[in-house]
């Protein structure tokens, strides 16, 4: 190649190289930027954050436990007869005393009369063999006649007292099996099915009841509790009476409320529970006998305990933790030691400290460091 082409050619190629590079370097430039159009900035998660305070917790044994009637009466007749009249409907409330039944009285009355007219022919007897003896005694202190005849007029008379003892002994059985005819509710209570109608034939002392009468004011409620929590409750029962809290439901936030006053004297080997058992007044009758309840046993109260709300703690493979929020809108993750629940709190023993803030919604999006929005709670969750 002579020396004009290799001129000629070094210039073109330079022409050349250099408009590479250009496009090399603005395929660089297009690329650097593209790279960074596809890193934004990580935007703030939204979360809702509450409060660590302070309030009272009470210290609570939970248990289903079942409503008894304070007494079950089932009336029977202890005396036999026709049924003449029932004064009451069936599942009516009765008060102490209230006739229930009448049973047909006219039997008895004539075996009261009867009673009645024996005893006053052997009094009659009585008095005219004492009234003899008195003579004979008079007799015999004066000689007109021998001993043995006044001791025949006197033994006479004792025989005749004893049969009138005997007679007035028969008279107040025939009174008392008269008062059977009328029977009367023993307790206060609510009557159940009526077991016998008017005109039924009763049977002396049956088997069988004519009705069944339960005390439900007050009324009691019994349940269990492990055989580990009675050192507990016997040492607060030392301190003072112990309250029971009956719920109805799981929606139920007003409970039917009274006093433990019962413990069992063992405890089931079976189950390893001991028995327990709470009076309520029940003036409400919102607690029926057979009712299955939830129970709480209050021990104690824990004053000044620092709670957050329970959705606030997570629990991950190190343990159970919070987010707390920082001053710069960012999340800290933080172990903590939980205690109790209570009402939708939980108790914290260790690891925060009143009026700092935690995390309640929004967690699963939350890693240390991350930048959060904090949004208003929904009025349902403020309510709960």
């Amino acid at each position: 190649m002579s020396k004009k082409g290799i001129a000629a050619y070094g210039k073109k190629g330079a022409i050349g190289l250099i408009s590479v590079a250009l496009v090399l370097g603005g395929f660089l430039q297009a690329c650097s930027k593209g790279k960074s159009a596809q890193v934004p900035r990580k935007p703030a998660v939204p979360v809702t954050v509450e409060p660590v305070t302070e309030k009272a917790v009470p210290v609570q044994l939970t248990a289903i436990g079942n409503v008894e009637a304070i007494a079950t009466i089932q009336v029977r007749s202890q005396a036999g007869g026709i049924l003449q009249k029932v004064h009451f409907k069936e599942g009516q409330d009765v008060a102490k005393g209230a006739l229930l039944f009448t049973i047909d009285p006219r039997p008895y009355e004539a075996q009261v009369k009867q009673a009645e007219a024996n005893l006053a022919r052997d009094r009659a007897q009585m008095e005219n063999a004492f009234e003899e003896a008195r003579r004979y005694e008079e007799l015999v202190k004066k000689g007109y006649v021998a001993r043995e005849q006044y001791e025949r007029f006197r033994t006479n008379a004792i025989a005749y007292e004893a049969t009138v003892n005997a007679d007035r002994a028969m008279l107040e059985n025939a009174r008392l099996q008269l008062k059977y005819c009328y029977i009367y509710a023993p307790v206060s209570g609510r009557t159940g099915s009526l077991l016998a109608d008017e005109g039924n034939l009763i049977k002396a002392n049956a088997d069988s009841a004519m009705v069944v009468i339960n005390q439900i004011q007050p009324i009691y409620v019994t349940f269990s509790v492990p055989e580990q929590k009675l050192s507990h409750i016997k040492k607060q029962m030392a301190e003072g009476r112990l309250k029971v809290g009956a719920f109805l439901s799981r929606e139920d936030r007003t409970p039917a409320e009274g006093l433990l006053t019962f413990v069992d004297n063992a405890v089931d080997l079976a189950t390893g529970t001991i028995r327990l058992k709470g009076t309520f007044p029940n003036t409400d009758r919102r607690l029926w006998p057979g009712q299955f309840v939830n129970t709480v046993l209050t021990l104690r109260t824990i004053s000044n305990a620092t709670v957050v709300p329970s959705q606030a703690v997570q629990t991950g493979q190190q343990g159970q933790f919070v987010f707390t929020v920082k001053p710069d809108s960012t999340v800290e993750l933080r172990p903590v030691i939980t205690g109790l629940s209570h009402e939708g709190f939980t108790l914290i023993e260790k690891g925060l400290q009143p009026g700092e803030k935690v995390v309640t919604d929004g967690q699963m999006r939350l890693v240390p460091g991350a930048k959060i929005e904090i949004k208003e709670a929904k009025k349902e969750d403020k309510k709960t």
